[in-house]
């Protein structure tokens, strides 16, 4: 069965989207965009590269380009001490 989305995030897993530009099969002078999303690894994306192995051995449509964008969608805390004293009315 399949880790949740919590559980692969406090792993490390980020979300990547990966804009893909391909050729079309049959005429290779168009061009076509797939865009691919799921949680993955920086900076070597595991996940990415099994889906473009797919894509490679599987599809017709020879790639031309991927353009990949990450964020960890879980970070450490932002905290900073703050000296002073407040006083609310």
């Amino acid at each position: 069965m399949g880790q949740s989305a919590l559980s692969r995030q406090l792993e490390g897993y980020g979300m990547t989207t990966a804009q893909i530009v391909y050729r079309m099969p049959d005429h290779l002078a168009l061009f076509q965009e797939y865009i691919w999303q799921d949680y993955d690894l920086f900076p070597d994306f595991p996940e990415l590269t099994k889906f473009l192995d797919f894509w490679e051995n599987r599809l017709e449509g020879p790639l031309f380009s991927v353009t990949v964008a990450h964020e960890r969608l879980i970070k450490p805390a932002e905290i900073r001490n703050v000296d002073g004293c407040f006083t609310l009315h």
